[in-house]
C-alpha cells in the first residue's frame, strides 16, 4: 500500500483558506484509494469534529507554540518517525516552518517529496523581510530539492522559475470539489438567520483580506448601484482586518443597506450561502486557483473572476466570466451579467457541467497517484 505523508501547518479553512481545503480534500480523497495517508498539522482550531472528517486519512498534530508565525512545538522524533514510514512526503504552502523540520527530516531519510506551494512562493503580503531571510535559510532549497513540483496552475510557472525551476518540470494539477459537502438546503431560513431579504444576492465568498480584494468588488457595487437596485451584496468570510473599512466604505457610497456581512460560514450554512447566491464574485487581486468558483460552480452558481484568479478557462463558457482585477473590470462585468439574467441559466448549467467533468476530487486524485507511483519507480521504491 502507497503510504504518503502530507504536511500544511493548517487544515482549518477558516485561517487556512484554499491550501487547508486543497490539504484536507485531496487527503481524504487519497485515502479512500487505498492508500495509507496521514497529516501532519498543528493544533490551530482543530478539533476532533475536523480530524474525523479526515478518515479515512489520519492526523498526527503538533502543539503551536506561537501562532503569528505558526512556530510549532517541534517533537524530532515523531517527525523522523513519520518521515520514515513514508513513501514519499507532499509539502504544501512555503512559508512554514513545519514545513522546513519536515524537510530537514527528509534529507537525513533521503526520501522522495513533492512540493505545492499553492501560490505561496512570490514575496507578497506580510512580513517581506522574513520571508527573504527564510528563504535564504532554507526555503529555496526546499523548493530546489524536490522531487516533483506541483502547480495548481500555468500560471504559477515563472513562480517556479524565479527559484530555478523550469516550467517543463512542473506538472500542473488543480483544485477540486465535492458535491457531497454542499448539499441543498434550507435557503429560506438561512436568509431569515442572517437578516438577508428576498433580493437577489450577490455573493463573495472568502477572507476579508486585501489579497482577495472584497474593496474591490465594494467598490464595483457602489458604480453600478443604479443599474442593479434590487441587488444586495453579501460579504461571507471571516475578517482579517478589512470589514471596519468596508462597512465605512458602504456608507461612504450610499449602499450600506443593501451590504450585508455574515462572517465565517461552513458546513451547511456555506452550501447555503452558495445556493441563495444569483452570482458569485471572485476579486481576487492574486490566487494560484480559486477554489470558491469551483465550489459555485458544483451548486450550480454562475461565477464573475479576475484574470488574476488561475481559471482562465472560464471564458471557454462566456468571455465576460473574467475581468481585470480593477473596480471599474468588475463593475462592467457585473452589467453585462446582471442585466441579461435570463443568460445566468445557461452560464450557470454550463458552469456546473465544466466542473463536474474536470474538477472533482475523485477525477483529481488520479493525478495525485500518477505522479506519485511515476516517482517511486524511478526512486526504485516499491509499495505493498
Amino acid at each position: 500500500m502507497l503510504k504518503v505523508l502530507n504536511v500544511n501547518s493548517l487544515l482549518d479553512t477558516k485561517i487556512g483558506g484554499g491550501a487547508a481545503e486543497r490539504t484536507f480534500q485531496m487527503s481524504r480523497f487519497l485515502a479512500k484509494e487505498s492508500t495509507q495517508c496521514v497529516v501532519l498539522t498543528l493544533n490551530i482550531d482543530l478539533n476532533e469534529k475536523k480530524i474525523s472528517a479526515l478518515s479515512p486519512a489520519t492526523v498526527e498534530v503538533l502543539n503551536c507554540l506561537w501562532e503569528r508565525f505558526y512556530i510549532p512545538k517541534i517533537r524530532w522524533k515523531l517527525i523522523r518517525k513519520l518521515v520514515n514510514d513514508a513513501d514519499i512526503i507532499h509539502l504544501m504552502g512555503h512559508w512554514s516552518v513545519l514545513n522546513a523540520f519536515v524537510y530537514f527530516a527528509i534529507r537525513l531519510s533521503n526520501k522522495p517529496y513533492v512540493v505545492c506551494p499553492a501560490g505561496a512562493l512570490p514575496l507578497f503580503g506580510r512580513s517581506r523581510f522574513l520571508k527573504q531571510f527564510f528563504n535564504l535559510v532554507v526555503g529555496k532549497a526546499i523548493i530546489r530539492n524536490a522531487s516533483a513540483w506541483i502547480a495548481v496552475t500555468a500560471g504559477e510557472f515563472p513562480h517556479f522559475e524565479s527559484y530555478g525551476i523550469p516550467a517543463s518540470q512542473v506538472t500542473v494539477i488543480p483544485n477540486g470539489v465535492s458535491k457531497e459537502d454542499f448539499p441543498i438546503v434550507d435557503i429560506k431560513t438561512f436568509r431569515l438567520t442572517k437578516g438577508l431579504s428576498d433580493n437577489p444576492i450577490i455573493l463573495f465568498m472568502g477572507r476579508l483580506n486585501p489579497i482577495k480584494g472584497p474593496d474591490l468588488l465594494l467598490r464595483a457595487f457602489a458604480l453600478v448601484q443604479s443599474h442593479i437596485p434590487d441587488y444586495q451584496l453579501v460579504f461571507s468570510g471571516p475578517d482579517e482586518g478589512m470589514q471596519s473599512t468596508l462597512i465605512n466604505m458602504a456608507k461612504q457610497e450610499g449602499v450600506a443597506e443593501r451590504v450585508h456581512f455574515l462572517g465565517f460560514v461552513g458546513g451547511n450554512e456555506k452550501s447555503a450561502a452558495y445556493h441563495m447566491a444569483s452570482l458569485l464574485v471572485v476579486p481576487s487581486r492574486q490566487e494560484a486557483m480559486s477554489i470558491v468558483a469551483l465550489e459555485a460552480g458544483i451548486c450550480g452558481i454562475p461565477v464573475l473572476l479576475t484574470d488574476q484568479c488561475g481559471f482562465s478557462e472560464i471564458k471557454t463558457i462566456d468571455p465576460g466570466l473574467e475581468v481585470p482585477a480593477s473596480a471599474e473590470g468588475i463593475a462592467t462585468g457585473l452589467i453585462n451579467l446582471l442585466n441579461k439574467p435570463s443568460s445566468l441559466k445557461g452560464i450557470a448549467s454550463s458552469f456546473e457541467k465544466l466542473v463536474s467533468q474536470r474538477y472533482t476530487w475523485s477525477f483529481i486524485v488520479e493525478r495525485y497517484l500518477y505522479l506519485y507511483k511515476g516517482l517511486l519507480e524511478v526512486s526504485g521504491v516499491k509499495t505493498n
